[in-house]
């Protein structure tokens, strides 16, 4: 039989042993809640810069598409882009041009409103021709930013394929815009 004192000496170093063994396991929970934490912080950073920005990213079919409100892009009835807007494609420009492989197409769309006279007198005579403008204009800013020219075009489709209806302002505010459609890999 062993007695109390010997008892304590042996269940010790099997106690001890448990004890860190847990501390290890917590404090690994522990690190992986923190990175957790972090990740989710990043991801509502993320959303919150992409709502703030009125733009959105989808998902297609091998190929990621960014979709940004063409007023953020455009004064009204201009294809120059605005300071805001060269802001939001040099960003995109700047993670992309390092590495780029994948063809980058680039979609202008407009709402259904006719071309005003002062577009008129500019050569724009539809809404195709003015989301021509605007496409080219983005994939030059994109080329003046590093963006490969082999790998980029850009494309009007005036107001085909609006995304809301037409009657509101809101809905014509949504069908301006620009998509930005990154591919696979170029081969």
């Amino acid at each position: 039989m062993i007695s109390g004192s010997k008892r304590s000496v042996v269940l010790l170093p099997i106690m001890t042993s448990l004890i860190l063994a847990g501390c290890v396991w917590k404090s690994d929970y522990e690190a992986l809640q923190a990175q957790n934490q972090q990740l989710q912080a990043q991801n509502q950073q993320l959303q919150t810069q992409t709502s703030a920005d009125r733009a959105q990213i989808g998902r297609l079919r091998n190929a990621i598409k960014y979709t940004v409100d063409s007023d953020l892009m455009f004064a009204p009835g201009r294809w120059e882009m605005s300071t805001q807007g060269q802001q939001i494609i040099a960003k995109m420009a700047s993670q992309l041009a390092p590495t780029q492989q994948a063809k980058l197409v680039i979609t202008g769309y407009t709402d259904n409103a006719p071309i005003g006279p002062d577009l008129m007198r500019r050569g724009i005579t539809s809404n195709m021709d003015l989301s021509q403008k605007r496409a080219e204009s983005v994939m030059q800013y994109m080329v003046s930013q590093g963006v490969n020219p082999a790998l980029v075009s850009a494309k009007g489709m005036g107001e085909s394929d609006p995304v809301a209806s037409n009657s509101t302002p809101q809905g014509r505010a949504k069908n301006r815009r620009v998509e930005l459609a990154l591919a696979g890999p170029a081969g």
